[in-house]
Formats: structure tokens, sequence, C-alpha cells
């Protein structure tokens, strides 16, 4: 008997098979043996441990990953899913900002994430279906990625600072008249819905304004609460307060209808320009390979969070909308955003920086 094959009777193992008589025979087990059945049965167990887990999502944490800075619309819509999906999922629910990039260092971390569910995009539609527009070097593609939910949509509003000598969009595009190139105007960043939203304002009533961007609309807001730049385009969550406080002066709804938020302020159709119409929506999105019976757990959690009664209040006392789609309406929102909005980068040469 070789050495490391001498019997295990010292540990008292001993194993049974049939012999050829179909009778039940026991035989010593040698220590090789012994380890080698050992390990077998670590490796068994090790693997029905991480089926368990795995058919048991959510286990652990969930992290919301947010493409921009904290302040902006995209990452108070995280926070407050994050907060009402919580009990819901029975985990806690983490946002994670990482700004910067047209939302692609956020995206490119949530790509290369474990498909595993407990890594989600909490996606901001001007970076989802206008980045890809004007991004050169693309760090992502649609592919990448698979719609989970959508959460909140809201339009544009234009806000200006509350010294500049305008009260409405028409004094507004008469200042920048007779002002040419002097007004300044801060986005979430270059190509972001507020830019583009800022370069058909100029098409529509032939203007020049001179574009700022941020890392986000939480800087931006700052800037502009602070005298340094004079007007900006984004959701009204996060200027609601400085709207009710009379810091900030807001002008127009980009939307189609007024908001339930701000009864009394025009949409740009009602002041005179119909096609100034921006509206962004705020999903969750997962990686492309997380499986099917993971997103369908999470859209149905998302489904119940985003349609409860509090929540709808909450959403519409920041000027937005609750607005739960399925996968399937946000992937076809997605597809139908990317055609309309190719169009406006075109005309507005809106390019990479």
């Amino acid at each position: 008997m070789a050495h490391g094959d001498e019997p295990c009777s010292l540990w008292g193992i001993q194993t049974f098979h049939n012999n050829d008589n179909g009778d039940i025979a026991f035989m010593k087990t040698t220590r090789k043996q012994f380890t080698t059945l050992a390990l077998a049965a670590l490796a068994t167990i090790s693997f029905i441990g991480h089926a368990a887990a795995q058919g048991a999502y959510p286990s652990k944490n969930v992290t919301l990953v947010v493409p921009t800075a904290a302040g902006g619309t995209t990452d108070l819509s995280a926070r407050m899913l994050a907060q009402a999906l919580a009990p819901v999922l029975g985990q806690s629910v983490i946002a994670d900002n990482k700004g910067g990039g047209n939302g692609n260092i956020a995206a490119s971390a949530v790509k290369r994430a474990e498909a595993d569910g407990y890594t989600l995009l909490m996606q901001y539609s001007g970076y989802h279906v206008i980045s890809p527009h004007i991004t050169q070097q693309k760090q992502w593609e649609q592919s990448d990625f698979q719609p989970v939910a959508n959460v909140i949509s809201a339009p544009q509003i234009i806000v200006v600072r509350n010294d500049l000598p305008v009260k409405t969009l028409a004094e507004l595009i008469a200042y920048a008249k007779a002002n040419p190139g002097k007004l300044n105007y801060a986005s979430s960043g270059n190509g972001s819905l507020q830019h583009v939203t800022g370069a058909m304002l100029e098409q529509q009533g032939a203007i020049k304004m001179v574009h700022v961007p941020y890392k986000g609309t939480g800087p931006a807001l700052q800037d502009l609460l602070g005298g340094q730049v004079d007007l900006t385009f984004g959701t009204a969550p996060p200027f609601m307060p400085h709207i009710a406080s009379g810091k900030l002066r807001v002008l127009a709804v980009t939307g189609k209808q007024r908001l339930p938020s701000l009864p009394d302020v025009p949409t740009t159709a009602e002041a005179g320009y119909p096609r100034v119409d921006a509206t962004s929506w705020f999903a969750v999105f997962a990686p492309a390979a997380v499986p099917k019976a993971v997103v369908d757990k999470l859209t149905a959690d998302i489904r119940t969070v985003v349609q409860n009664a509090a929540f709808q209040q909450k959403a519409q006392e920041q000027g937005a909308t609750a607005d739960y789609q399925t996968p399937a309406q946000l992937g076809d929102k997605v597809k139908a955003d990317l055609a309309n909005w190719a169009t406006v980068v075109k005309t507005s040469k809106i390019e990479a920086e």
C-alpha cells in the first residue's frame, strides 16, 4: 500500500458497497479515498448553498447606481425609490452616485457588475437616449442593459435666477435678443436633455446663449442660486423649494400640460413655442445577463411601490409624475426616443466635448 493509502480505521470510517452477490459488504476507506470523498462532498454543499442563495433573491443589499451628482431629479428619484423599495424587497437599497462623463461612468460600472440583480442603474433618459448620439468613444451599448421599470416622468421647466429682469418666456427671448451671447444657461452635462432643450429654445427663439455644462443638476443648481449662471432647464423636483422661497423664478413648463404643483406656470406651447417640448424619464435598468426571474421580481416590486398612493403624491408634490412602465413598455420608449432625439442632436449640431 502506497504512502497515503493506509486504511482510515483509526478514524472509524467505513463505507459499504454491493458485492458480486448483491449483498451489502463493508470495506475500509483509505485516507486518500476519504479526502477525495470529503472534497467532493464539500463541493456539492457549496454548490447547493450557492444555488439556494441565487434562488432567494434578494439575500443582501441592492445598489442603485446613479449617473449624476446628488441633488438632481435622477438622484431624488433613486432615493425615493430606494426608501420605498427596501421594505418591499426585505433588503436595504443603497443609492450610489457615480456622476460624470454624460452618464458613462455609472453605466460602465453597472455594465461590468456581476449580473445577479444586486447592482442596478437608475438611469436618466437624457443619458440613455441622447448621449449615444454624441459620444465618439462609446463605453456601453443599449444591448448591455435590459429594462426593468420606469419610475418617474417629468417635463423640463425653464428657471432663471431671481434678479434676472424677466418674468415670462417672451421677456426672456426679448432679453436674449437685446443681449446676444450674454445669457448663459447651465446643464447637467454636454449632450444632456437640459443642453438639448437649451439648443431647442435657441433655434425656436432665434437667440444665442452660452452653454455651461456641469456634472449633474445639483452643482448647476448651486451656481444658479449663487448667480454664476442666468438660467437652466431641468425637471422640477430639485427646484421646487427654491421656487417656493422666491430664490428662483420659473418661466415655463416644456411639457404638453401644466404641472399640478405649478398651476400658474404656462407651458411653452401656451407661451408661443410649442416645439420646445422635452420630458424626462427616470428608470431602472439591469445588466443584460441578469436572470429573467430576478427582473420579474424587481419590476413587480417596483410596480407595487410606484403605484402606491403615498409615492404618487410625493412625486406630484415635487413636480413629477409616478409613472410605472413594464420592461416592454420602457423598451419601446427607449427605441422611440433614440430616433426622436437623434434628429434634434443633428439639427442642433451638438457634438461631444
